[in-house]
């Protein structure tokens, strides 16, 4: 690999990779085969026109992510020949430059530098950016051989020290392709106002064509059509992924702070393999799960605090930090149901490293705010009282066994040893204005974090999380097949009789949230689409939920910031 860089601003210089796994790791697949066998399905990684266009083009958009208060990361994709598609393992190594400007127009250019796109990296390129001033706004593109890219703005983190009036987060997760268009990216786009957007996992989806639709159906089709195994099958549905024009339209609006879960990998997913994993007929887990993560690190503008992980933490001046966590690295088997595995101190979610760190990080906090980025929902969650007709349908939805299920043990509550012992170090540390972030289930929820829920509200609550609900996923009335709200009128109250903790559940629909944080609150309001299946589809603010700094209770606002 090769980097040139130039940073006026500062002084400081700027950094560029081609990649952030190290080489070992890449997969290069020969030329001559990849060619003749990969080239009609990975096809379906590039726009119709594509194949055809004169090369080097930007067909899969920019990015920026991970705003520090002196520097971002900046991300694209180059095609230097029309033969080197993703996932090919072919192509010219291609210089690609890159500039980043004071203004859109580009008179007022502040840092220029070029790096290297090799096959080993499917082409894609990572430019991490330093010597930026803090909270400003700035504009990037990249270039190859004459060809500029699309220009994207995107905005640093405010300086560690400086009095933050206030912020605002886009909130997002769980996005299928196969399940819908992805409107809510489209939405958050034409909003302006975001100082970063939150992606809380299942970014993508592993599933072959028709196998996780939208209610049985496949809305539209994804590349490639079989569930992906290898390094070139997550590539291929990365790159079709960043085809999307609302993706692309959000990544070019602002930068994105973004987690893995399950399905960036595998159904359910844990450190030593997954549901939707069959050993030997698919592989060995070892490898699936290396090639997964390599893809992400490649198409993704995030950059690993830890070699092949993406727990880490952000801050954004005096006002919040966020630490982002990994819980599908390191976290032992889900337990099975009913046979009190759940309470074991012996099993982990996080891993003892992460959980000490994430521990180390809130008692060392001298935010306002502390948030805490959780791929699935912390709260606990007893779905015991629901009636039958609900169960079943609620066990699919979670990817549980449909009989005698009484919690969802791919959650918190399945490792209660772990957040038992992260909110007894909250209330014995008077830790105050912790808020998690979470998505996963496909519902929106609004909840006090009790550190006893059998005896809440006698109880004190730890903290407070709002969970979004998923982009396009399918969500409760989608399984039971029902019109939307049906499933939500009836199971929300029977949720919150059982679960007091719970201030508000939303079942069924899709949308995504805006965080917007003061010194005084933290308040999230919550959106919904008025149909998934409309790529025009319209969208309408439904609820909005705050929590006052100092009182860990969220309570209802009946209007959006």
């Amino acid at each position: 690999m090769t980097s040139r860089y130039r940073s006026s601003e500062h002084g400081v210089p700027a950094t560029a990779d081609a990649n952030s796994p190290s080489p070992r790791r890449r997969t290069v697949v020969k030329a001559a085969a990849a060619t003749a066998v990969l080239a009609a399905p990975l096809a379906g990684a590039l726009p119709a026109r594509a194949v055809t266009t004169v090369a080097p083009a930007f067909l899969h958009g920019v990015a920026s992510g991970d705003p520090l208060p002196d520097g971002v990361l900046l991300w694209t994709r180059v095609t230097p020949t029309p033969e080197a598609i993703p996932g090919s393992g072919v192509g010219p190594d291609t210089e690609v430059g890159w500039t980043v400007a004071r203004d859109s127009a580009f008179t007022d250019v502040v840092a220029r530098g070029s790096t290297l796109a090799t096959a080993a990296s499917d082409h894609t390129v990572k430019a991490d950016i330093r010597g930026l001033r803090p909270a400003t706004d700035y504009w990037f593109r990249f270039s190859a051989g004459g060809t500029d890219s699309p220009v994207a703005r995107t905005r640093t983190a405010p300086a560690a020290d400086a009095a933050v009036t206030g912020l605002r987060f886009g909130v997002v997760s769980c996005s299928n392709y196969e399940a819908g268009h992805f409107s809510a990216y489209r939405h958050l786009a034409a909003r302006g106002d975001l100082d970063a957007w939150l992606h809380l996992g299942d970014y993508i989806y592993e599933y072959g064509t028709g196998e996780y639709g939208n209610r049985g159906r496949a809305v539209r089709t994804q590349a490639p059509a079989h569930e992906i195994v290898t390094l070139a099958d997550y590539r291929v549905r990365h790159a079709h992924y960043k085809t999307d024009p609302d993706l692309q339209a959000l990544h070019a609006k602002a930068p994105v702070v973004a987690i893995w879960d399950d399905h960036e990998f595998a159904n359910d997913t844990w450190s030593g393999g997954a549901e939707n994993h069959t050993e030997g007929p698919e592989g060995a887990w070892a490898a699936r799960q290396a090639a997964a993560k390599q893809a992400y690190f490649e198409w993704m503008p995030v950059r690993p605090a830890l070699a092949g992980t993406t727990y880490r933490r952000l801050r954004f001046g005096k006002l919040a930090d966020l630490s982002l966590l990994d819980l599908r690295s390191f976290r032992d088997q889900q337990a099975g149901i009913g046979k009190g595995e759940v309470d074991d101190p012996d099993r982990t979610l996080t891993g003892r490293a992460q959980l000490d760190w994430l521990k180390a990080g809130l008692s060392a906090s001298d935010t306002t705010w502390r948030l805490v980025g959780t791929s699935v929902m912390i709260s606990p969650f007893a779905v015991g009282a629901l009636p039958a007709s609900l169960l079943k349908p609620l066990a699919k939805l979670l990817g549980l066994p449909q009989e005698g299920i009484a919690l969802n043990t791919d959650q918190w509550d399945g490792y209660t040893d772990d957040r038992r012992e992260l909110l007894a170090h909250l209330r014995a540390n008077g830790i105050r204005n912790t808020v998690f972030l979470t998505g996963d289930i496909h519902m929106a929820w609004a909840n006090d974090v009790p550190v006893n829920a059998g005896t809440y509200p006698a109880s004190p609550s730890a903290a407070t999380e709002f969970v979004v609900t998923s982009v396009t996923s399918d969500n409760l009335d989608d399984i039971v097949k029902v019109p939307e709200g049906t499933v939500s009128a009836v199971a929300s109250p029977l949720i919150r009789a059982a679960n007091r903790h719970v201030r508000w559940v939303d079942t069924d629909r899709h949308g995504y949230g805006v965080l917007d944080i003061t010194a005084q609150r933290a308040q999230m309001d919550y959106y919904v689409l008025a149909d998934r299946t409309d790529r025009n589809t319209t969208s309408a603010w439904v609820r909005s939920y705050r929590t006052l700094t100092g009182t860990q209770k969220v309570e209802r606002v009946h209007t959006p910031v």
